[in-house]
């Protein structure tokens, strides 16, 4: 009998939590690069249409439809690859670890969107299954 701490039987619920977490965390780079809130000074001079202000569109409609928890498959797999592309088309180019590239966020965005791409949303969701 293996040992946990919380019982499986509320994955669904710490899945659905941590869903919403990270879309909200998520959410406020959308909201930083399209609307300068929270104010975030390298992102003064964006224009909608650069990479990085389309990649605040995808940060913006896609955390909340992740925060609603709609169409979270099929979401969660594009934010995977933006955030993908955003680690090796930004970060790697600085240094090989990410500690030292300043990447760790994208990358572990990276593969939690890929986690939510596979496993679904977990409960709290518009669209459980």
């Amino acid at each position: 009998m293996a040992f946990r701490i919380i019982p499986e039987r509320y994955l669904p619920y710490v899945q659905g939590l941590l869903r919403i977490v990270a879309a909200l965390l998520f959410l406020q780079h959308g909201t930083a690069k399209l609307f300068g809130y929270p104010h975030v000074a390298m992102f003064d001079k964006l224009t909608l249409f650069s990479l990085v202000g389309a990649g605040g569109v995808l940060e913006l409609a896609g955390g909340i439809l992740l925060l609603l928890g709609l169409f979270t498959r099929p979401v969660a797999f594009l934010l995977s690859g933006e955030m993908a592309v955003a680690y090796f088309g930004f970060h790697a180019m600085e240094a090989f670890w990410p500690i030292l590239n300043k990447g760790e966020l994208a990358a572990l965005y990276c593969f939690v969107f890929l986690f939510f791409s596979v496993a679904g949303p977990g409960n709290f969701a518009l669209d459980r299954e």
